[in-house]
């Protein structure tokens, strides 16, 4: 077993794999490394100390005891994803649903204005983009970095088109799947 020194320097990665096999120190390690960031996100919405300490709470609760069957990409990204969802529902069953709901909408911003939001967005992207099998790995690069079209990209990698497009539809519903449940859904109540 490591020293706690140790699980600070893991990646979140590797604290999610050691977490499935019931590893607490590294379900510490995840609890020290993103409490405070969740309970700022649900502070800007709750604006209560006890509300949001117990929305953490049941988070990291629920967190642990499903530890063994999560599928995460991009841990920081999943946490909010649930604290977000955990708002919704408290904020549903609360006296006070109405004032919340007004304040939000009148402090609304536009994160995609924030370049702290647009680089963590991109670092998502980029996550992704590494999990992807090799063929679909190379035709996102060249589609959407090298901005290549479709039959450029057929001709560079002496593949069809129609498989082009088929792994980009494929790679983009996963995009868009993986962002829906780790990340736009935590931008915006």
């Amino acid at each position: 077993m490591a020293s706690d020194v140790t699980y600070r320097t893991y990646t979140d990665k590797e604290l999610t794999e050691l977490l499935k096999s019931d590893d607490d120190k590294a379900f510490t390690e995840i609890y020290q490394r993103y409490s405070n960031i969740l309970y700022r996100f649900a502070w800007n919405i709750l604006e209560n100390e006890e509300e949001c300490k117990d929305a953490v709470q049941e988070v990291f609760i629920w967190f642990w005891n499903n530890r063994r069957k999560l599928q995460i990409i991009a841990l920081k990204f999943y946490l909010l994803a649930a604290i977000k969802h955990k708002l919704i529902r408290a904020i549903q069953k609360s006296k006070r649903k109405e004032e919340i709901l007004l304040k939000r909408n009148e402090t609304s911003i536009s994160y995609m204005d924030n370049p702290l939001e647009l680089m963590e967005l991109k670092n998502f992207i980029i996550q992704f983009k590494e999990g992807l099998p090799p063929r679909a790995k190379e035709i996102f690069h060249l589609s959407r970095e090298e901005y290549l079209s479709n039959k450029s990209i057929a001709e560079k990698m002496q593949i069809s088109e129609k498989t082009v497009e088929n792994q980009m539809t494929i790679t983009l519903k996963k995009l868009k799947h993986s962002l829906r449940n780790s990340f736009i859904c935590c931008l915006f109540l």
